[in-house]
């Protein structure tokens, strides 16, 4: 019998890593940063159907809390290996004018929600957030603090995404002071042949200037991003990029995939596919990360976060607390999620819903005094069923078949029989154990954990016209 209460103790090895069984089951796949993914949105539900959604739950006087999202898309220059939706200009008038019309959405969507929940979350994402100036970013955290009600300081989570080749010491004292308590930085890589080769140069005393002033300045948490996969990526180069992060003792590091998808993302295109590590050596990178990271006291959270045992996210997920949303893994995801700006996906109720795409379709909406909702989905029950089943074993990596029996109407052996079946084959390469009461992710299975929910994910069988399912998802490792 598996022993379940020991599954997130430090007696229990996190992750194991085994090289063979990752090289047999890679493929493309969802992040389930939400379910059903984004790709399955459709253009029948609009603004009408997202006032719905708010007005159902002010009929059910909701008082659950609020999470923003405020997407900045403006960067300065372009790394090639990006795959945000960015604009790169160095006219920063452009800013002035999204600003103008980002305010009038976050009136809007502040007039939607007044009297209803708390801001207990905040994230400001990109793009590069720190595009906007000092003055235009204090302007703007003003203008959310007039439309909505913040939790204190010591209780909400409000964090920002800034790309330390845009800060000064004083600049990151000054978002403090403007309101952001947690701070992430983007790193991807020290060494000066991978950053050439991606176009973001960004020196190390640099970045340690801002992590150093980040510290002074009281921010409650330090995120560091890497990414492994890169161009003249070598295991002796990450080696000394991952001594000179765990030497800046960030509290979390996310260690991202790099998806070579140059047919999607333009930029990709400038990147020299012969100086892309082999898949072997991807795996090597990957492998070398892990086994760095743990020794170094961090936790294996899941996917590609790591955090030190006393973060929140560590915390939450001994407690089984931890969730799952767009900004990755979040102990703050039964919010209702609202997000404002180009691209931007909101999750109100059992709907998803997202902004146009493109600044032009942004500011047309807007214009017409609508909000800029382009596409989005409303869940039915089986989506909310598979949904919550998803999320527990992403975020727990185990699964109890009573909990989900007594939430919905279903025999889970009768209802899921197909998706068992094709579990036997998780199971004989000994990645989870199926109970009658539990399924559990075992540590070599916690890297395939997209894999394991890919067998839950309905949509996958329903593949939309004229689309080919790898072209549309990264590699789950």
């Amino acid at each position: 019998m598996y022993n379940h209460a020991s599954s997130t103790g430090s007696a229990f090895p996190a992750v194991e890593f085994d090289a063979a069984i990752i090289g047999k089951l890679s493929q493309s796949g969802p992040r389930y940063t939400s379910y059903p993914t984004a790709d399955r949105f459709q253009s029948e539900f609009g603004y009408g159907q997202f006032l719905e959604a708010v007005a159902g739950l002010r009929m059910r006087r909701s008082t659950r809390p609020l999470s923003l999202y405020i997407h900045i898309p403006f960067c300065d220059t372009v790394c090639y290996y990006c795959g945000c939706n960015k604009i790169v200009t160095k006219d920063h008038s452009k800013a002035a004018t999204y600003l103008d019309y980002l305010k009038q959405e976050i009136d809007m969507q502040g007039r939607l929600f007044a009297g209803m929940g708390k801001l207990e979350q905040l994230h400001f994402g990109g793009g590069t957030p720190t595009y906007l100036s000092d003055r235009q970013m204090g302007d703007l955290m003003a203008h959310l603090h007039a439309s909505f009600e913040f939790a204190p300081d010591q209780l909400g989570e409000y964090s920002i995404e800034i790309d330390p080749r845009t800060v000064s010491v004083e600049r990151v004292h000054s978002l403090r002071k403007q309101g952001f308590n947690r701070i992430s930085l983007g790193v991807q890589d020290f060494d000066p042949d991978v950053q050439k080769a991606v176009n973001r140069i960004q020196p190390e005393a640099e970045t340690r200037a801002v992590i150093d002033a980040a510290r002074d300045a009281g921010f409650r948490s330090i995120s560091i991003d890497l990414i492994y996969g890169l161009p003249k990526q070598t295991m002796t180069s990450m080696e000394q990029t991952l001594d000179k992060v765990i030497a800046a003792n960030p509290d979390r590091i996310a260690l991202y995939n790099y998806a070579h998808l140059p047919h999607l993302f333009k930029p990709q295109r400038r990147i020299h596919e012969e100086d892309l590590p082999t898949p072997a050596v991807k795996l090597d990178l990957l492998a070398l990360c892990i086994r760095r990271l743990c020794a170094a006291g961090y936790v294996y959270i899941g996917m590609d976060h790591f955090a030190k045992p006393d973060d929140e996210l560590a915390v939450a997920q001994r407690q089984g607390r931890l969730q799952r949303n767009f900004q990755g893994y979040s102990t703050r995801a039964e919010s209702e999620l609202i997000s404002c700006g180009v691209s931007a996906i909101s999750a109100v109720g059992a709907t998803y819903s997202q902004n146009e795409k493109t600044l032009e379709g942004y500011y047309e909406k807007l214009d017409e005094g609508r909000l800029p909702v382009v596409r989005g989905i409303k869940l039915e029950n089986d989506d909310l069923l598979r949904r919550i089943l998803i999320q527990k074993l992403m975020c727990n990596f185990e699964l109890s078949i009573a909990s989900i029996e007594q939430s919905f109407p279903i025999r889970f052996t009768e209802y899921f029989a197909t998706e068992l079946q094709k579990l036997k084959a998780f199971e004989e390469d000994g990645l989870l154990i199926v109970e009658p009461d539990w399924i559990t992710v075992t540590p070599k299975g916690r890297l395939l954990i997209r894999n394991i929910c890919m067998v839950f994910d309905r949509y996958l069988s329903q593949p939309r016209l004229g689309e080919a399912q790898p072209l549309r998802y990264s590699k789950t490792i």
